[in-house]
């Protein structure tokens, strides 16, 4: 008897920094989501797909749940709420290293309604003893009838296979919906901004990396070269000169380590240009969000 096609989407869902972006990445087998240990680093739903013979996974990164404090943030948290209801299992991730907060309670209590199938995954278990492991396995298990609980380590890879062989078991049968080729439903340029942003959070201070954005002013694809123009927008004009550095030092290690990235990503030469410009408060501007790409 011929196996049923099986697909499906699957919302990656927790708070800030638990490791959504690294499980992500791990599971479609190549960089998609940047990844920073500064905490609300995604701030828009990301799309990875993993295929195999009989089965097609859709991921949805969502930005981690947070208080919002802005326009942005708003948004953020109202993204991550719709990624809920649009999917049939919601992977919740927890951070093994941490107890479980009431905030968490409140978001698994919202899974529960969606009626999506849940399972829960309990990352960066190899920073914590496989004692320590056990309460708190028991602790987030008694909030919800999980299909499945998987301890892991996103970072290592450690529990990855587990977890895949069980969502594809969950998956109900249904078309493919990419092609086999496709990973991401994310355009060149928004993977390219991503990347400069991440290196931003990467090499500057705690109070910049929220207030900067990234927008790719030009992209321009020629034979053996690909020429990049970029914007990176701060709120204040103090840390325009922390991004720019002592004779510009910092802006070029940015810039020299976002380049390898996107050269990878492109497989090709790249030329990159980053230029840097003062917009005061522009997460609380609803022309600006939009203009970066977010559907308020």
């Amino acid at each position: 008897m011929t196996k049923k096609f099986k697909s499906g989407f699957v919302a990656i869902i927790g708070m800030a920094n638990v490791g959504k972006s690294t499980l992500l990445n791990t599971l479609a087998g190549q960089k998609i989501a940047i990844v920073s240990d500064k905490p609300q680093t995604t701030r828009n739903r990301i799309l990875a797909i993993y295929n195999d013979k009989g089965h097609q996974i859709i991921f949805t990164d969502t930005p981690g749940v947070h208080k919002p404090h802005n326009k942005l943030g708003e948004f953020m948290v109202k993204s991550a709420s719709e990624a809920i209801n649009d999917v049939d299992i919601v992977v919740f991730v927890a951070d093994a290293t941490k107890k479980i907060t009431e905030a968490e309670r409140n978001v698994i209590r919202e899974i529960e309604k969606s009626g999506a199938d849940k399972m829960l995954v309990i990352n960066k278990t190899d920073l914590v003893k496989k004692e320590e492991l056990l309460p708190v396995i028991a602790d987030y298990s008694s909030l919800g009838d999980f299909t499945a609980i998987v301890p892991m380590s996103a970072k290592t890879g450690d529990g990855a296979d587990i977890l895949l062989d069980e969502l594809k078991r969950a998956l109900p049968e249904g078309p493919k919906f990419y092609d086999d080729e496709q990973i991401t439903d994310q355009q060149e340029k928004q993977i390219a901004a991503e990347i400069i942003r991440e290196k931003l959070l990467w090499f500057l201070d705690k109070e910049v990396p929220h207030g900067i954005a990234v927008e790719i002013e030009k992209m321009q694809e020629l034979d053996r070269i690909t020429k990049i123009y970029a914007v990176i927008y701060c709120e204040k004009a103090s840390h325009k000169g922390i991004i720019i550095g002592k004779n510009g030092e910092m802006l070029k290690k940015i810039a020299t380590r976002a380049r390898g990235d996107i050269e990878k990503m492109l497989d090709k030469k790249v030329y990159l240009e980053l230029w840097v410009r003062v917009k005061n408060d522009w997460r609380n501007s609803e022309k600006m969000i939009k203009g970066f790409g977010f559907e308020l």
